[in-house]
């Protein structure tokens, strides 16, 4: 494909009350840009999480960026053991940016 840069997608979900330490994570990984989406649900090892349910006191967030492979493997290198403490799960995958205005990568 013309336009486009191979890179790595990550898709990381956590409890909110733990995105403050990944973002900072992600900073100190020098990652320039990623999308929060908050009230994530679903079936994990904390149970169901249910982001329609009124009363549920902990919600859910999914990360999603994209990088080059070194800075990827920074993040690896940063998230594996640090997942231990802020639970949820991280997904890695091959992508293609599409070039286009004012590339955040």
């Amino acid at each position: 494909m013309n336009n486009t840069i191979a890179m790595k997608r990550f898709e990381i979900v956590i409890g909110i009350e733990q995105l403050d330490q990944l973002t900072e994570l992600l900073e100190r990984c020098e990652v320039r840009g990623y999308t929060v989406l908050k009230n994530a649900g679903g079936l994990g090892s904390r149970g169901v999480r249910d982001p329609g349910d009124v009363l549920m006191e902990q919600e859910n967030v999914m990360v999603v960026l994209a990088c080059k492979d070194p800075q990827a493997q920074k993040i690896v290198n940063e998230l594996r053991p640090a997942l231990r403490n802020l639970g949820g799960m991280c997904l890695v995958s091959d992508c293609l940016w599409l070039e286009g205005p004012a590339a955040s990568y």
